[in-house]
């Protein structure tokens, strides 16, 4: 009875337990699926997962065993058939959000890469087109009414109106530069020749007041090519990309390299502004470079003229820029014969005596407010002739025949300290120096030779006439020919146009007939000339000395012909002489 009655009262037992176990069961499985969701997230999560996990209450009923090592949890529920295909959708959706986000990235990466180089790059192009823009606009701008050079000589070279109230002297040259200046004169460059303080640059800043410098551009050469560099860059308001700031932008400026290189490039500017501003205003710039025999007459400036010659060939062609060259020495008017076309020379020479001394007239009554006599006047132009440079100084002095002493006292002096003679007492250590100034005294000596063999020396009307000597005679008397370009340079002899040699001025010209005139000139002149001849054949001898020839010693010199016969036998021995034979005796 009790056997089969004891399992119908286990369950009558168990009854009221039931709901509390079904209630286990359900609270299990939602723990169950909270954590197989939890294990979801964290696979789907880029970071890593945390070390401690909070792991799902376990939910023990009354009644339930607590479950063993090594046995399976009875309160755990089998995998829910349902779950399996929800994960794997979860796992194809995170691989693909995974795919769409690197994509995504990579897409906003390039972007921001191709925007930053486009605007860079559009930013750099900006600026290299509005920098070459201002660059012609500032280098037109340099060609517009007024120039520095105007600026500096203001108050020097008279208006017209001063000169046609006397106080200004008019050359004939005047009106060929006004025409220049204006522009009117095309299809040519322009070489002016003439000594130091004839008025070249006087005439030219004259034609440049008249129209107040538009379209004309000056400034002065130097021997050192980068100041040329720099004053052309001034002239033209060029600076030479030196004040680009393309590097910020990653473009490359041009490159450094020579100050030739960086002329040419000023050049080229200058020929696109040319260009247009020919269109617009239908004439010419002018370009004038002043006191171009500074330059060295080395490699480099021969590079310099040749690079001037041809762009002012090239600009004179086609009417862009008339070049105006102005040269004191005559060694530039060499270099650019060799390839001129379209070279124009004119020569700058001192005033005729009518002239002269009508300017020292007009410079008196200006700084002075008085009129020289005409007898003073004559004797002032006898003495300093007609170079404005001496004029003027003359005409500011109070007393002016001591001022034409002191010129031409000055004027002696300096040929004196830059060429005297030491003659025959003279060391071999200033042979090169002395070969140098003798060469000049023996011109000098042949300039005052010829006067004395001129018929006319003075006009009155022209004034003096200077004796001069062809350049290929005047090397033939110096029987030098690089010496003369050097004389020329130091204001001593000069060269005309024509290769004629003179005295530099009539200051010059009396110095030599001074010296000349010196007692006892000419024998010392010669022995210089024997001791610079005694000086070179001692340079050019060779000494044998011929040793042991003493006590019986002997040298025997064979001569043999071609064939290695014997032609003559010489023998060198010491024979006594009568002094040796005397202290024999004595002894």
């Amino acid at each position: 009875m009790y056997g089969y009655a004891a399992p119908a009262l286990r369950a009558r037992r168990l009854q009221p337990a039931l709901p509390r176990l079904q209630r286990s069961a359900r609270s299990t499985l939602a723990n169950r699926r909270l954590a197989a969701y939890t294990v979801a997230r964290q696979a789907r999560a880029p970071a890593a997962a945390p070390k401690f996990q909070l792991q799902p209450r376990r939910l023990i009923s009354g009644g339930s065993p607590a479950p063993q090592p090594g046995q399976p949890d009875p309160t755990e529920a089998g995998p829910d058939p349902s779950e399996r295909p929800r994960n794997s959708h979860s796992s194809h959706s995170k691989n693909g959000n995974d795919y769409r986000e690197t994509a995504f990235k990579m897409f906003e990466s390039a972007m921001t890469t191709f925007a930053s180089v486009a605007v860079l790059g559009i930013v750099g192009y900006s600026y290299t087109r509005y920098y070459k823009h201002m660059v012609l606009e500032k280098m037109d701008n340099a060609f517009n009414p007024g120039d520095p050079v105007l600026d500096l000589a203001r108050g020097r070279p008279p208006r017209r109106e001063e000169a046609e109230d006397g106080s200004w002297i008019i050359r004939e040259e005047q009106a060929k530069f006004d025409s220049i200046i204006r522009g009117e004169d095309k299809g040519r460059y322009h070489l002016l020749i003439g000594e130091k303080g004839t008025g070249k640059t006087s005439m030219l800043i004259e034609a440049m007041s008249k129209i107040d410098g538009d379209g004309v551009a000056m400034f002065e050469a130097h021997a050192d090519p980068e100041i040329f560099r720099i004053r052309l860059g001034k002239a033209l308001d060029f600076e030479f990309h030196e004040d680009n700031i393309g590097s910020l932008f990653s473009i490359r400026g041009p490159r450094d390299a020579s100050a030739l290189l960086d002329v040419e490039r000023a050049f080229n500017k200058l020929e696109k502004v040319a260009l247009k501003r020919r269109d617009k205003v239908g004439r010419p710039l002018i370009l004038v470079i002043n006191s171009v025999h500074l330059i060295r007459d080395d490699d480099e400036g021969k590079d310099l003229l040749e690079l001037l010659q041809q762009r002012a060939e090239q600009w004179a062609a086609a009417s862009l820029v008339t070049v105006i060259l102005n040269s004191d020495d005559y060694w530039v008017y060499e270099r650019l014969k060799q390839y001129a076309t379209r070279m124009e020379v004119t020569p700058i020479r001192d005033l005729e005596k009518k002239k002269a001394i009508s300017a020292l007239k007009h410079y008196r009554w200006k700084w002075h407010g008085e009129t020289p006599n005409e007898q003073v006047l004559e004797t002032i132009y006898d003495k300093i002739g007609g170079r404005l440079s001496f004029l003027s100084r003359v005409a500011k002095s109070k007393d002016m025949l001591a001022l034409c002493d002191k010129i031409c006292e000055a004027e002696k002096t300096w040929f004196l300290n830059q060429c005297w003679i030491l003659g025959m007492d003279m060391d071999d250590d200033v042979m090169d120096q002395q070969k140098y100034a003798s060469a000049a005294m023996v011109l000098a000596k042949a300039l005052v030779d010829q006067e004395k063999e001129m018929d006319k020396t003075y006009d009155p009307e022209k004034g003096h006439i200077l004796p001069q000597i062809p350049l290929h005679k005047a090397r033939e008397i110096m029987t030098r020919a690089d010496f003369i370009q050097s004389y020329d340079h130091i204001n001593v002899f000069t060269i005309d146009s024509r290769a004629m040699v003179r005295a530099d001025s009539v200051p010059m010209q009396r110095a030599f007939r001074e010296i000349c005139e010196l007692p006892g000139f000419d024998k010392f002149l010669e022995d210089t000339l024997e001791r610079i001849g005694d000086i070179e054949s001692l340079g050019r001898t060779r000494e044998l000395t011929i040793k042991d020839l003493w006590e019986g010693g002997k040298y025997k010199v064979t001569t043999r012909n071609a064939k290695g016969y014997v032609e003559k036998e010489t023998t060198f021995e010491t024979v006594p002489g009568l002094k040796d034979v005397d202290d024999d005796d004595d002894n």
